[in-house]
């Protein structure tokens, strides 16, 4: 076993006793009419072929193609960072390696085979577009889903060339998927549900609303016709669930593929692409997950609840959505994304051992969120949280980091913060002005954006669209000053595009103010400020 290394490849795969010898699990259905089914009739295509995709997506249907629920796989469309499609899926003949990571150090391993086709979503590159086309104009077709990004669905800056040419030659994803509607609209308005997975509030609404305004710029540019669009806004026809997603895949781990290559596999190269994206052959993910989606699907759908997915109502999407994005899990990782950048952590397990970090994230979920989460029915909340504090965040072996955790945290405080304040200031029994510790990490937000750590030392932040902007904000504070700085705060903090509301309307400008002024009171500050206010001494 020590001499025969095992890589992924279609041939491979069929040599089973060595990949059981080594503990991985094989996909258990006939790959090869797998691969000919989904290419004569697809009926799932994926655009965003990361890793969340390959952890969890393309496991679902791997449940379902290996229980025999499922005939066909999933075509994975790259529109972004073609270095994926090129580097990590066409040299190992589009097959992964699941490595789930367990809080007691076990690795669990699973060859992921629920890929029956890989292209980019190029229009230059001619074959795999024609080919996109030719999927997109076939009846079986079922879903088309999205993980993306949330940037991926902003229309607040159309490119020009999309406007003016993007049907035949889009640049951007969402005119790339405009412009496959347009096929599959052509070929007998046949219809599609388009659901995104990311995970970003209403998600399903973000992706129709920039298709919309994709089209209506065609419309007014006589590149289409006004028919396209009652196309797209035809439910029965066309459809845009609603979704929440939630497993923690991170960067692929040294420790990982370290050992992994013990064990005999040798498909282990971590990549980095030219777009920054670091991703390998193999897929390192935490067990928990969850995928609720909308049950609206015009042309059908495979049998998802069958592997663990969630179908239900919009209504009970947005309550599970507000409970995951708004109080019990996202709004902890940014706080511990915020001061484990200032406190020097690399891991987010390790943050878990802080007492005052640990702290804050149990007053901000237990204490501060939980009054305004409206339980689901079918996730409860209590059990949510309660696992993502003592079982998920704290797992070493998730080698999740702060700094990944805190990239483009201007597009997420609104939601993570905001909505919990909003709520506050809609009911009559709770008090917005009496929270204490949301708007403590929204001054940890401010004071990270200085670039420099509770040390003094310059620090690196992550990439964030509004970065140079709000840094500007901050350009004359420096660390052990005296004076107030409400007048260089306060553009920040009324700034309703980012947090949804205008902190001071709602009487929490002030607070910030005095918690910022106490984080750069010199080195040190940020934790004796957190350590004061969470009185852990």
């Amino acid at each position: 076993m020590n001499n025969a290394k095992l890589v992924l490849s279609k041939e491979s795969i069929k040599k089973s006793e060595l990949w059981e010898k080594a503990g991985i699990e094989l996909p258990k259905f006939d790959y090869d009419k797998m691969l000919a089914l989904t290419k004569k009739n697809p009926t799932w295509v994926h655009f965003g072929a990361g890793n969340i995709f390959r952890g969890f997506i393309a496991m679902l249907e791997q449940e379902l193609l290996n229980t025999g629920k499922a005939k066909t796989g999933i075509v994975a469309v790259e529109g972004y960072d073609y270095e994926i499609i090129d580097k990590i899926y066409s040299p190992y003949d589009d097959l992964s390696l699941l490595v789930i990571m367990k809080p007691d150090g076990n690795l669990e391993k699973k060859v992921v085979g629920s890929i029956g086709e890989s292209l980019t979503g190029d229009y230059s590159r001619e074959e795999d577009w024609a080919r996109l086309k030719e999927i997109f104009s076939n009846p079986s077709l079922q879903i088309a889903s999205f993980t993306i990004t949330e940037k991926g669905y902003s229309v607040k800056n159309l490119l020009q060339e999309d406007i003016t040419d993007g049907l035949e030659h889009p640049v951007s994803i969402i005119a790339k998927v405009a412009a496959l509607a347009y096929v599959r609209y052509q070929s007998g308005q046949l219809p599609i549900a388009f659901v995104s997975m990311d995970n970003c509030s209403k998600n399903g609404e973000k992706l129709h609303n920039a298709m919309e305004t994709m089209i209506k710029k065609w419309i007014e540019n006589g590149l289409v016709e006004e028919d396209f669009l009652s196309y797209i806004n035809n439910n029965e026809k066309v459809s845009f669930p609603w979704s929440m997603i939630d497993k923690i895949t991170p960067r692929p781990s040294q420790s990982v593929k370290d050992t992994l290559e013990k064990g005999g596999f040798d498909s282990t190269k971590i990549i980095t692409t030219n777009k920054n994206t670091y991703i390998a052959p193999f897929v390192n993910a935490e067990g928990p997950q969850y995928l609720v989606i909308e049950d609206n699907f015009p042309n059908g759908r495979m049998p998802l609840e069958d592997a663990g997915v969630f179908l239900t109502s919009r209504e009970t999407v947005k309550r599970i959505e507000t409970m995951k994005v708004c109080t019990c899990l996202n709004p902890l990782h940014t706080s511990l994304a915020v001061f484990g950048c200032l406190l020097g952590f690399n891991l987010i397990a390790d943050e878990m051992n802080d007492p005052a970090l640990k702290k804050l994230v149990e007053k901000i979920g237990y204490e501060e969120g939980m009054p305004v989460v409206v339980n689901p029915g079918i996730i409860d909340p209590e059990d949510f949280i309660k696992e993502v504090v003592e079982v998920r965040l704290p797992n070493p072996y998730i080698p999740d980091t702060p700094q990944r955790i805190a990239s483009d945290t201007s597009q997420k405080v609104g939601i993570r913060f905001g909505e919990t304040i909003k709520a506050y200031s809609e009911r009559e029994d709770l008090d917005p002005r009496e929270l204490k510790y949301v708007p403590l990490v929204l001054a940890g937000w401010c004071r990270y954006l200085m670039g420099i750590d509770d040390n003094g030392n310059t620090m690196e932040l992550s990439p964030d669209p509004l970065l140079d902007e709000l840094k500007k904000y901050l350009i004359n504070v420096k660390l052990g000053t005296k004076e107030l700085v409400e007048d260089d705060l306060k553009p920040i903090l009324i700034n309703e595009e980012i947090f949804g509301v205008n902190l001071y309307d709602i009487g929490l400008g002030e607070k910030i103010v005095g918690y910022f002024n106490e984080m750069i009171s010199g080195v040190g500050a940020v934790r004796s400020t957190l350590e004061k206010y969470l009185e852990c001494k």
